[in-house]
């Protein structure tokens, strides 16, 4: 789970200040990028969200074939 410690601290080991303020502000984009990926997962007809299918969340139209667990080929 993202909480605003854990962005805090991310930014505080690269060196850098992030006030109050600015972590309500990345509180709201991340807010708004998960409120798009449950749109694309209502509007794909998705009703789980698995990872074979996090493309569809995160706006791929053509799955990562990498993503998937198949068997090797030899």
């Amino acid at each position: 789970m993202i909480t605003k410690i854990k962005v805090k601290k991310m930014f505080n080991d690269a060196g850098v200040q992030c006030p109050i303020a600015t972590l309500n502000m990345i509180d709201d984009h991340v807010t708004r990028l998960i409120r798009t990926m449950a749109y694309r997962c209502e509007h794909g007809n998705i009703k789980r969200l698995t990872p074979d299918l996090f493309w569809v969340a995160i706006g791929n139209h053509k799955p990562n074939k990498n993503l998937r667990h198949s068997s090797k080929v030899k």
